[in-house]
């Protein structure tokens, strides 16, 4: 709702005022004021491509800021484990998810950032061609030589046949045991749980799913099993053994599997993730880092300025070398903190300790909020990564880099209050917002219920009925009052009930 909607309500002039007098309306829920995403806290290279990406798609800087911690998580994620002390690692790993409305080039964005990430696939996919081709070779010879003696024993003579279904046995077991690679894969899109398992087998443990939708969450509450299915999104992020059945073969473990999720989805998704069956008990919820950005629609400059090209550049040389430097790690590189870094973020757990109690600022989202100290540590090994990208296991992360994800961590505890205020709304804000949008943007004075459903829309409004909420709830506000119905003349059908509008909302469209 624009802002000057409110401007001048206490000035209301006699022509404004038909039947009793209007007073001020009461605003129904508005949109506080977010922290802008820090790129401050990116190292430089990073920094200036999401700030050049930001400028050049007219988009906030959150979206791409967001989606360069999710290609850094992919790049490393299965790669690295954060030391913090004693026995607490943290994989560097994470899931953040963006709302932003339709008309945000969500997609120009993702294609930017994720670039490089899909050069270095193309590489690896390259480099292991040979292998490929060697293992699958080998093992179709293995196979047709079992085969081969498979029949030869079955079709000797009795003196000969145990010598022979031995050999036959031996020759089938190896061939067995041959395992012909997976293409490399960094990067997946909306896939299902069942898909993840195999993916994260393949892969040696880790995937990324980015994409500028938000299929995947209707994936999780069951397009296709019927039931949620959470169980392999749960463990990815927090590096629990995943077991994997796969018909014909014997079921496969994945120790610690490590999925990075980058979602860009509409508010609406994000408001409706929280009505998942055990999304929120079983933790899905508190594992995403949440961002929702004000639109810039309506106030872009459609002239930008053009991403630099030495930008562009550096940015797709440091991402891709950290991918294609990490990709060869079979264990995980240990990334320690230095002693600063560890009061930093000793400091930080203080302060969530002290706000998460009852009563306490983060008792709303203890759930989430329990968990951001461990999302800060990941952030940190991840810009530590990012500083680093040939050494990182050699020195310690330092203070700067953990404050600088301290940064991170107060930016999306400010996001994640908003966004789980908007999971718990009563249904009625937002179809109260919509009918109060229409009749200020057509100006109307007065109307009947069944003149304002002629004119919203079937999908937000299947019936007339499904109004009653919105208008009470503008009704209790002061932005409407229904006139009293006039006596029933016969028995025929009832009029509709007609309402008033303030008259501020004409003066305002």
């Amino acid at each position: 709702m624009s802002e000057d909607l409110w401007a001048g309500f206490d000035q209301l002039t006699p022509e404004d005022v038909t039947g009793p007098a209007w007073d001020a309306p009461i605003p129904l829920t508005t949109r506080p004021d977010l922290p802008a995403f820090p790129g401050d806290a990116l190292p430089e290279w990073l920094g200036a491509m999401v700030a050049a990406v930001a400028e050049e798609t007219q988009t906030p800087a959150d979206l791409a800021g967001c989606l360069a911690l999710s290609v850094l998580a992919t790049a490393a994620g299965g790669r690295a484990v954060v030391c913090v002390r004693g026995r607490w690692r943290e994989p560097v790993n994470l899931y953040i998810a963006v709302a932003l409305d339709p008309g945000n080039r969500k997609s120009a964005v993702f294609s930017l950032m994720t670039e490089p990430l899909l050069v270095v696939e193309r590489l690896l996919v390259e480099q292991s061609a040979s292998v490929r081709a060697e293992a699958e070779t080998t093992a179709k010879l293995a196979k047709a030589a079992a085969d081969k003696a498979a029949a030869k024993a079955a079709n000797a003579e009795p003196a000969a046949r145990d010598q022979l279904t031995a050999d036959a046995i031996a020759l089938a077991q190896a061939a067995e045991e041959i395992r012909v690679p997976a293409k490399p894969q960094l990067v997946a899109d909306d896939v299902t749980p069942e898909n993840l398992a195999t993916l994260l087998t393949e892969q040696e443990g880790r995937i990324s799913v980015l994409s500028p939708e938000g299929g995947i969450f209707d994936i999780i509450a069951g397009r296709y099993s019927g039931a949620p299915n959470m169980e392999i999104f749960l463990k990815g992020h927090a590096g629990d053994m995943v077991r994997v059945n796969r018909q014909g073969r014997d079921a496969q473990h994945v120790e610690h599997p490590a999925v990075t999720m980058g979602l860009a989805v509409q508010p609406e998704v994000l408001e409706s993730i929280g009505q998942i069956k055990g999304a929120d008990g079983r933790g899905l919820l508190a594992r995403f880092l949440y961002a929702q950005p004000e639109s810039l629609v309506g106030r872009r400059n459609l002239t930008p300025n053009l991403i630099p090209v030495e930008v562009a550049e550096a940015y797709a040389q440091r991402l891709g070398g950290l991918a294609m430097g990490m990709a060869g790690w079979t264990d995980p590189a240990l990334l320690t903190l230095s002693p600063e870094a560890d009061a930093v973020l000793l400091a930080y757990q203080k302060v969530t300790e002290a706000r998460i109690g009852k009563g306490g600022p983060l008792a709303p989202i203890v759930k989430w909020a329990s968990k951001r100290d461990g999302a800060v540590a990941r952030i940190a090994g991840l810009l530590h990564l990012a500083s680093h990208p040939d050494q990182a296991w050699q020195r310690p992360i330092d203070a700067p880099t953990m404050a600088a994800a301290t940064m991170l961590g107060d930016y999306f505890t400010a996001h994640a209050h908003h966004v789980f205020d908007a999971m718990g709304a009563d249904p009625a804000q937002e179809a109260a917002h919509t009918v109060l949008t229409h009749i200020q943007d057509t100006r109307i004075t007065g109307f009947t219920k069944r003149e304002l459903f002629r004119g919203l829309p079937r999908g937000d409004f299947p019936a007339i009925a499904d109004l009653d909420p919105a208008l009470a709830l503008l009704e209790e506000h002061g932005w409407i009052r229904q006139q009293p119905q006039p006596p029933r003349a016969g028995r025929g059908r009832p009029p509709s009930p007609r309402y008033d509008a303030h008259p501020r909302l004409s003066r305002t469209a």
